[in-house]
């Protein structure tokens, strides 16, 4: 059991992670910058700078946002400049309108929006943002979590100065974590303590169902459900997984006003954690108590390995989350501990270093390989088969192999990021 103090702190974390969002949270993140500044200023600004870190820049480029049939940054900022509430965070832009979006084209259209990347060393997730109405400005700067302001300040008067500045990759809450320590508390606490996590699963299963009844994205949901795709995959539990779980991305990442259940500051990690497990649990009719006590395990698995990792970083957020629902699905299946941790070690020794090329429509096409895996590693783990330390990035300390795969997306794949960026910034 896991001591109640301890217990009340991880709670605390697990809902400060796992949030409503709507839209792609890292361009919804320059939105609620750019609402916020605006709110500072007391006007409408007539001219609006943005300064980002590359990866920021990387995943605001190509992503659809919400209400508006468009995809990247200048939309975003224009409308959260018009119509964002800062009140609302990674749902600032709820309140757009048709009238609004054609307000925010023609404030892009008269050239009022610049951006550019952030040069000086900074945070992986680094928003600066200024906005100008005449002679009076504000600023306001995000850094190290996608609704965490560091600097705020109007006319040359400081308004906000967070000199505790959280890097992305820290433990902001002090909860230090082991894996054993995330699956006891899932599968200890008193339920009604962990029963708020229930919301995720209905969030983000209504965003797969609504998903269905328009056209977004690749249409990924929709081809695996077609006869095609039932004539190819079949009529099982797996197919229903791959099919709900990319359904809800492709409307998140083309745009849709769906929210959707994020996890560590990120919808289709919140999806993937989400939407594999309560789809097997229902199929597999396990008890609601069992399908909340999996949903903890798999939200809390991801959030214990981001914080190693970043909430930014080269290494496509969907295997840590895949990684968070095969521990989920494992626990369904009735598996130990032991077992979840063989399936954690089935996961990263197939999908570590899977690259982030940026939110786009084609997530759904990654999210649905790492759930894919995440379904094979559980049937290894229940049966006591995994990967070994003789082989790769796996050591006996299932722990210290966690640390290997965020070390090599922290660490190791900088340059990759880099060149990822260059890659997308200078296409012809």
């Amino acid at each position: 059991m896991i001591p109640e103090i301890k217990r009340k702190k991880i709670i605390s974390f697990v809902k400060r992670e796992v949030v409503p969002a709507m839209g792609c949270t890292e361009p919804i993140a320059v939105s609620l910058c750019v609402a916020k500044a605006t709110e500072i200023l007391g006007r409408q600004p007539e001219k609006i700078d943005v300064q980002l870190s590359a990866n920021m820049l990387k995943n605001a480029m190509g992503v659809g946002i919400p209400g508006t049939g468009m995809v990247g940054l200048p939309i975003a900022i224009a409308l959260g400049a018009l119509v964002g509430k800062s009140e609302y965070k990674l749902e600032v832009l709820r309140d757009v309108t048709p009238q609004a979006v054609e307000r925010g084209k023609e404030y892009i259209a008269e050239g009022r929006i610049t951006v550019s990347l952030k040069n000086d060393e900074c945070d992986k997730l680094y928003i600066e943002t200024q906005v100008k109405a005449g002679e009076a400005y504000a600023k306001a700067v995000i850094a190290g979590d996608h609704t965490h302001f560091v600097h705020i300040e109007k006319n040359g008067e400081v308004v906000l100065e967070d000199t505790g500045t959280r890097k992305d990759g820290e433990n902001h809450d002090g909860v230090d974590l082991t894996l054993r320590e995330v699956y006891d508390f899932a599968t200890t606490a008193p339920i009604e303590e962990i029963a708020f996590i229930d919301e995720a699963g209905r969030l983000n299963s209504e965003a797969s169902r609504q998903s269905l009844l328009g056209n977004y994205g690749h249409e990924l949901g929709k081809t695996l459900s077609r006869p095609l795709g039932r004539g190819i995959m079949g009529e099982s539990m797996f197919s229903h997984i791959l099919s709900a779980t990319s359904s809800a991305c492709d409307a998140r990442m083309a745009g849709a006003m769906i929210p959707v259940m994020s996890n560590s500051g990120s919808g289709n990690q919140g999806i993937a954690a989400t939407m594999p497990v309560v789809i097997f649990g229902r199929e597999n009719h396990n008890t609601d108590e069992e399908v909340t006590r999996a949903l903890m395990l798999s939200h809390l698995t991801a959030i214990y390995i981001k914080q190693s990792l970043g909430r930014l970083s080269a290494l496509c957020g969907c295997v840590v989350a895949s990684t968070g629902s095969s521990c989920g699905i494992t626990y369904l299946m009735g598996g130990s501990y032991e077992q979840v941790a063989f399936s954690v070690k089935n996961m990263i020794a197939n999908l570590a270093g899977m690259v982030c090329d940026g939110a786009k429509p084609s997530c759904a096409l990654k999210v649905t390989s790492g759930v894919s895996t995440a379904v094979l590693s559980a049937m290894l783990a229940i049966q006591n088969k995994h990967v070994s330390s003789v082989e790769g990035l796996i050591e006996d300390d299932v722990d210290r192999t966690i640390r290997n795969m965020t070390r090599i997306g922290s660490e190791g794949m900088n340059e990759t990021d880099r060149m990822v960026l260059d890659i997308m910034t200078h296409k012809k």
